[in-house]
């Protein structure tokens, strides 16, 4: 399970440097933009395919750190055991969308590869994005599954 929450960690510092990129080449458009009159063109484009990216990266580590939203206002009175046992639910309920996500995901990188899709201003082939995408949603589904059968004891306890 070490192994997964390094892997987990790369992914989280991988998207920190794409939102860092993009927001420093966000800066450097719009002063350009508002002094000199030049900008860099598909600016928007990079910027959503990197956002698209970045939230996917993000999803592991958050996992690892049961940082989703959990609603427990019907279950704060319940046993510890009841609630250990909805939190493993909620974890495989997890697993099963993010295998489901990575799945649609692969399916539409090929079909984005296949149609050589690409980004309107640059050209810029769609299927980058998706190759970004689903390692890090399968990578979340893993994490999911392995907290459903383990417990959150042994797996990712929060730092």
């Amino acid at each position: 399970m070490r192994m997964l929450e390094n892997l987990a960690r790369l992914c989280a510092v991988l998207a920190g440097l794409l939102l860092t990129a993009i927001t420093l080449m966000t800066c450097v458009s719009l002063l350009g933009r508002n002094t000199t009159g030049w900008t860099i063109n598909g600016d928007f484009e990079i910027s959503g395919f990197a956002a698209g990216a970045a939230i996917a990266l993000f999803l592991p580590l958050c996992q690892v750190r049961r940082g989703n939203i959990i609603v427990d206002f019907f279950t704060t009175r319940a046993r510890a055991r009841t609630q250990q046992r909805l939190d493993r639910l909620g974890a495989a309920l997890l697993a099963g969308v993010m295998a489901l996500l990575t799945w649609r995901t692969a399916l539409g990188g090929a079909s984005a590869y296949q149609s050589q899709a690409g980004s309107m201003m640059l050209g810029v082939p769609e299927w980058w994005v998706y190759a970004a995408m689903v390692p890090a949603l399968a990578l979340t589904a893993l994490i999911a599954a392995l907290q459903a059968v383990q417990g959150f004891e042994r797996v990712g306890s929060p730092a």
